[in-house]
């Protein structure tokens, strides 16, 4: 019998009801379906997920999919669950389940049922499983995260170098996909050969997150940095966010401190009891929490899309943990803010503690120390801070307009002969250097590896001393970000001449740097901007939200919409201009005299407590600047001639307007907050049971919007035309 072929965009849409893929999914599943083994590397949000989800589901047995952590395989397979029909389309296999569970997900898997099992690379190590997983068809093994397998990478699990040798145990030439978020040149290498990967198909998707935005601010000390980011969050409204530390102890104080003022914050780290863990993930997922105070246990795989900032309130230990942890930010391509706090002396206390580690051998010593490194230069740059983190990752682009250095540029420095006496250091010392030992050669500091290996005795040694550290530094990470000089990660961070490089020594070139940022200094430019506190001309989402809150109570009483009691316009300008009195109320775009006394007390009463609570000080006189309307003496006119019941059509060709162009006059009148009575023509221009469904439907739907209407009608055989004369009717009758 003979198969139809598969077409993954039905199946797509089908399954996961998407119209089209993102990227190269599509190239990616089609290389899964084609039994190769496929690597995929791609950022957070991409979309990897749905990579081996949809060719698990459309092929014949049950995928493995190997995972390092229980929150992460449970939020995966409740996600793929609400896409199905039935909860056995995935399992997962952990070490907190009973028998009984277990046996009944083999059932699943023995009856065809599930597609995907989620086992942790500890279960795969279980001789039982081992020998269940040999009796049934496997379509192919997916090692997430296999970051995890690299020492040189972040979050390493020795027992992701078992799973290779566990795979041919149960089955040679078992198809293997493995995916990452994070993986440098290196980390990518040493993931093909640890797998045993058999000329993988590799795919690479750009590093870039266009919509999120990062920043460095300094961190003087814990209390200014608490207090920055409390006056941060409170800025921020009600959007969700994630707060990471680095000890367990500081998620802990810092969740309280945050709940102390006002802030729904929890705390969420690896000392918790699974199930609280559990629950306090649900509830952030779920947003009955807006912030979660996590150490890097939390976050690995969380597909939360709403997730507007992520603060790091200590500083990462790699560039690959930080990279995985911001991508937690804006995945649903809304925006998103990073913003890391540094410290350079909690810098040298992680380096202290590293290298005073006696569980760790010397080359993992260096490796942490190595990437501690790039954080701080991550850090202290003054360069495009995304062009930094690209170029860790092996790509390369311009810069960018989102990140506090691209938006607060720097002065820049001519610097070539600076530039060409750096890479002169590192071809005199036959390129077996790294970037400390280069600075200590040009300013000349004899430190105990300089004069070890006799450097100082270089004539190129202390030719640059008129220059500082935090210059010199700033020249060599331009010279690495120019492709001049490259880190040979083999040697722990040993510079290496490029081919550019050595033409550069040869025939400098202009070459301009910025300085890097000093934060032993405080610099006042990295304070944070909050609120304006003095009044006028600036919004307070705040308070903007709880406006909201106050409309939608209004209309609930009232049994009206809440968008004809005030319209967003208007309660942006309330929530700009903070209005206290009716008279200071009409004033407002879309509200007349009439609408402030109506509706007006409840949102004055709120504005009022507001501007109390926060100490904000309004101007003295309440004044709104607007442009002057151009057509203001065409709409008094038009509204006289609809008084005097005019046809519409007589009144558009009186002021040389087609009749949609009046239609947009009166909307405006409308809007304004100004009555209009246009009754006497709707009797011969539109049914009455019309009339009487569109002003039901507006009486029902959560917009005037007349598109949204016009789809929701036009089953009815109502026109656009008669919907935007009733709508008319209705915002003047209900709304004014």
């Amino acid at each position: 019998m003979t198969v139809a072929p598969i077409s993954v965009s039905g199946a797509l849409k089908e399954y996961f009801g998407f119209e089209k893929f993102k990227g190269n999914q599509q190239e990616i599943i089609e290389s899964i379906l084609s039994k190769k083994d496929t690597f995929v590397i791609m950022p957070t949000g991409g979309g990897k997920s749905l990579c081996y989800q949809l060719p698990a589901i459309i092929s014949e047995g049950t995928a493995i999919i190997v995972s390092p952590l229980i929150a992460l395989m449970k939020n995966q397979v409740d996600l793929i669950r609400g896409y199905s029909s039935t909860d056995n389309i995935a399992h997962f296999i952990n070490s907190q389940m009973n028998k009984a569970q277990i046996t009944q997900v083999k059932k699943d898997i023995i009856s065809g049922d599930c597609k995907l099992l989620y086992v942790a690379p500890e279960s795969l190590v279980k001789q039982e499983n081992i020998d269940f997983l040999k009796t049934i068809k496997i379509s192919f093994v997916a090692v997430d995260e296999a970051h995890c397998i690299s020492e040189r990478g972040h979050d390493f699990r020795p027992e992701y170098r078992k799973i290779k040798g566990m795979l041919s145990d149960i089955e040679e030439n078992i198809p293997i996909v493995a995916l990452t978020a994070t993986a440098t040149p290196k980390v990518q290498t040493d993931i093909v050969r640890t797998l045993g990967m058999k000329h993988p198909k590799i795919f690479i998707s750009s590093f870039l997150r266009d919509n999120l935005y990062y920043e460095v601010r300094p961190k003087p000390s814990k209390q200014d940095a608490i207090k920055d980011i409390i006056k941060y969050i409170k800025k921020e409204g009600n959007k969700s966010g994630i707060i990471y530390c680095l000890s367990r102890n500081s998620t802990e104080e810092l969740a309280e401190i945050l709940q102390v003022n006002g802030i729904n914050a929890i705390a969420y780290h690896a000392g918790l009891d699974a199930s609280v863990r559990s629950e306090r993930q649900d509830h952030f997922l779920m947003e009955e929490v807006q912030v979660i105070v996590a150490t890097i246990a939390f976050g690995m795989g969380i597909d939360k899309p709403d997730v507007r900032f992520v603060i790091h309130f200590d500083i990462p230990k790699s560039l690959e943990n930080y990279y995985q942890e911001t991508g937690r930010a804006g995945r649903d391509g809304l925006e998103g803010n990073c913003i890391a706090y540094f410290s350079p002396k909690e810098i040298h206390k992680f380096e202290k503690f590293i290298l005073s580690n006696k569980e760790k051998t010397v080359s993992e010593k260096e490796i942490a120390v190595m990437q501690l490194s790039e954080v701080e230069a991550y850090s202290e740059s003054a360069e495009c801070r995304k062009k930094f983190v690209l170029h860790y990752f092996g790509e390369d682009m311009g810069n960018c307009d989102k990140c506090d250095n691209c938006q607060h540029p720097k002065e820049q420095k001519e610097a070539k002969d600076e530039i060409k006496l750096a890479l002169q250091v590192v071809a005199e010392t036959n390129e077996r250097v790294n970037i400390p030992n280069a600075i200590n050669i040009l300013i000349g500091r004899k430190s105990a590896d300089i004069t070890a290996n006799n450097l100082d005795t270089l004539k190129i040694f202390g030719k640059g001393s008129e220059h500082d550290m935090v210059f010199w530094n700033s020249v060599v990470r331009k010279a690495i970000l120019l492709n001049l000089l490259e880190k040979d990660i083999e040697q722990y961070g040993v510079l290496k001449l490029t081919e550019s490089g050595k033409k550069f020594i040869k025939k400098p070139n202009s070459a301009k740097i910025v300085l890097n940022h000093k934060f032993e200094d405080g610099d006042d430019d990295d304070d944070v901007t909050t609120s304006n506190k003095s009044g006028g001309n600036v919004l307070e989402p705040p308070l903007l939200e709880l406006l909201k809150s106050v409309r939608k109570t209004v209309g609930e009483k009232m049994k009206l919409p809440p968008y004809t009691i005030f319209s967003e316009q208007s309660l942006e300008e309330m929530a700009t201009f903070f209005p206290f009195t009716s008279d200071e109320l009409s004033k407002i775009h879309g509200v007349n005299p009439a609408k402030a006394t109506k509706f007006g007390k409840a949102f004055l009463d709120a504005i009022k407590k507001y501007v109390e609570e926060n100490e904000i000080e309004r101007n003295a006189d309440f004044s709104i600047i607007k442009t002057a309307d151009k057509n203001s003496n065409i709409k008094v006119n038009i509204i006289k001639s609809i008084d005097k019941k005019m046809p519409l059509e007589h009144i558009a060709s009186s002021y040389g307007l087609n009749m949609e162009d009046l239609l947009i006059e009166l909307d405006s009148i409308v809007h304004a907050g100004t009555k209009v009575n246009i009754n006497y023509y709707l009797q011969d221009a539109v049914d009455e049971d019309i009339q009487e469904e569109i002003f039901d439907y507006f009486m029902q739907a959560e917009s005037d919007d007349v598109d949204v209407a016009y789809k929701k009608l036009k089953t009815e055989d109502i026109e656009l035309r008669e919907i935007q004369l009733v709508r008319l009717k209705f915002l003047s009758d209900i709304a004014n």
